[in-house]
């Protein structure tokens, strides 16, 4: 009877060193895209900081566009400010009572 023996190669260092090598690799890519990604814990401070600003800006907008609403309800048909009547009639007519000092200004262009 005779056996067949099975003929062991011993890994060489470099056969040794790859998976390692390749899995302290990508465990270093992925760590580094976690904390400075545009997703990572730096990018999402970011991302905070943008939110924080535009929900500031947003505040601002709907306080303005509140006033403008206010203002264009003045001026509907069904309710008429005398006021604002006679105040966009002197801006667009540039109109002033006899009894009012009105103060000229140099336009901008005047000086060129």
């Amino acid at each position: 009877m005779s056996f067949k023996t099975t003929r062991y190669r011993r890994k060489t260092l470099w056969q040794r060193l790859i998976a390692p090598f390749v899995a302290v690799a990508l465990l270093g890519y992925f760590g580094f895209h976690a904390l400075n990604g545009e997703l990572g814990l730096v990018g999402k401070a970011r991302l905070e900081h943008r939110f924080a600003a535009l929900e500031t800006e947003l505040a601002e907008l709907r306080s303005q566009r509140e006033e403008l609403e206010s203002r264009v309800a003045l001026m509907r048909p069904e309710s008429l400010d005398p006021d604002m009547i006679d105040e966009r009639a002197r801006a667009s007519l540039n109109l002033v009572h006899p009894d009012e000092l009105a103060i000229l200004r140099p336009s901008a262009r005047a000086g060129i």
